[in-house]
């Protein structure tokens, strides 16, 4: 990663306790390291400030982690501390804060404690299990700060249920950090007359970061110009190993959509890209609608790398792709096809490109004589979702100017599709089809969603919170 996410921990005592209980601050010291150990992995920096123990200390992490531009801050309390020495950090730092409530044992063994016969040893290895007993006070004091926090109560050590939560926030932090630095390509123009559609593209920025990149179509076009022949043979063999192309696919369309994926590798090199949204008639310009009408199979092939390409310019959703594909679970661009009432599942897809990468099995090049409700023909892809768990998200402008995330988990299940040359998949979700279909519209969302495999509402839950976006769950 270009900007890696970047984790702040800092652990709290009291400096009062150190001279008073022999051992003690060493003891915390050391499930500190337990939890920085746990929370390190690939792709992520631990900003580890050690144990804040006094104000000053307090103030001087606070500027610390403002200067090592943290994402996100995991407050580990080991003991009792002063809210003094967790207030100061956190309001430095101003990036999302989550407390954590960890004991270093199951239980306190008892016996042996009530053993122990020296009262000041008794109450040290009682303030070694005391992580809990502040919570309440730095949760007031953030509270009145205006601070938001989010809290994991759990166990150091065998509670995979806990670690499993942290884990969901550092992917939520992760995914934010990519959204803030992604580049997102606009080319084209919007689809005429789909105003559901229609973006505030300055608020995409407020909301999510990053930068968007408008593109013209003609330099598609001219770079369309530059391909040779031998990379064109070599992409249409590429075509051959990543896709089923049908017998009735061309050859001529086949290297045509070959020159118009090499130009779309380029155009994303040039422009450094993340993403891209696009739409365009190209009418009355030949170079140009022969480069949109040509443009599936390249899409489908940057989406299934990483940079997931939305049609009908559909800004949101090229957003909401973008976060799916970030956790790692494809994202593919989809809508209503039609509701099955025999079998209780709503049909959903869209012409253009899909995901490869979540495809169940192979996916199929078609040749289609007419693009519907477009210009031009061309090659196009059909695929279901991988059969199984799937997690739907669209990114939805609401009428006060703001953004919000919808998401719904269901399932892929395998039975006839509409082999129309389009992604196609059936999917059945916990509520039903009758109410999904009402609860999801109610929400105002546009016609277009992401579709990515498994289910990952509560890491899009926990992405939301992270960046102050109110998050709509269906089921």
């Amino acid at each position: 990663m270009k900007h890696p996410v970047r984790i702040g921990l800092f652990g709290i005592g009291l400096d009062t306790y150190w001279p008073q209980f022999a051992g003690l601050k060493e003891r915390l010291e050391g499930y500190l390291r337990e939890v920085g150990a746990k929370l390190a992995r690939p792709g992520v920096e631990i900003v580890d400030l050690g144990l804040i123990d006094s104000p000053p200390k307090a103030f001087d992490a606070g500027h610390r982690f403002r200067r090592e531009d943290v994402d996100l801050i995991f407050l580990h309390v080991t003991t009792y501390a002063l809210s003094s020495t967790v207030l100061p950090v956190v309001q430095r730092a101003k990036v999302p804060v989550i407390i954590l409530n960890l004991s270093p044992e199951a239980a306190i063994d008892y016996a042996n404690f009530n053993r122990m016969g020296d009262r000041t040893a008794m109450t040290g290895e009682w303030l070694a299990h005391c992580s809990a007993c502040p919570v309440p006070e730095i949760a007031n004091v953030f509270k009145r700060a205006r601070i938001p926090f989010e809290q994991i109560t759990g166990r150091l050590h065998d509670d995979p249920e806990c670690w499993s939560e942290v884990d969901a926030w550092i992917e939520a932090a992760r995914v934010a950090n990519v959204m803030a630095h992604n580049r997102l390509g606009l080319m084209g123009h919007y689809y005429n007359g789909m105003l559901d559609i229609y973006s505030d593209t300055t608020l995409q920025c407020a909301t999510f970061g990053g930068h968007l990149e408008i593109l013209e179509v003609d330099e598609l076009a001219d770079l369309r110009r530059d391909v040779g022949d031998a990379e064109i043979a070599a992409r249409v063999a590429h075509f051959r190993e990543q896709f089923d192309v049908q017998d009735d696919c061309s050859q001529e369309e086949l290297e045509r959509a070959a020159r118009t994926s090499v130009a779309l590798d380029r155009l994303v090199d040039a422009h450094d890209l993340g993403s891209m949204a696009y739409y365009y008639m190209g009418s009355g310009n030949v170079e140009n609608e022969d480069a949109i009408s040509s443009i599936i199979l390249g899409n489908s092939l940057l989406t299934a790398r990483g940079i997931p390409v939305a049609g009908e310019y559909e800004v949101k959703n090229a957003q909401a792709m973008k976060i799916m594909d970030s956790f790692g679970v494809g994202g593919s661009f989809t809508e209503y096809y039609a509701m099955d009432w025999n079998e209780d599942v709503v049909l959903m897809g869209h012409d253009g490109p899909g995901h490869v990468a979540i495809a169940q099995g192979k996916t199929k090049v078609r040749p289609l004589k007419v693009y519907h409700g477009k210009v031009g023909r061309g090659l196009s892809v059909e695929m279901s979702v991988k059969h199984g768990p799937v997690t739907l998200l669209s990114v939805v402008e609401s009428g006060d100017g703001r953004l919000k995330l919808l998401v719904a988990e269901g399932e892929s299940v395998p039975g006839p599709i509409l082999e129309i040359g389009n992604t196609n998949s059936r999917y059945k979700f916990g509520i039903g089809a009758r109410r999904f279909m009402n609860e999801w519209n109610a929400q105002g969302p546009a016609h277009h969603c992401a579709v990515g495999v498994g289910h990952i509402a509560g890491k899009i839950e926990k992405l939301g919170r992270l960046l102050g976006m109110e998050t709509v769950r269906v089921c």
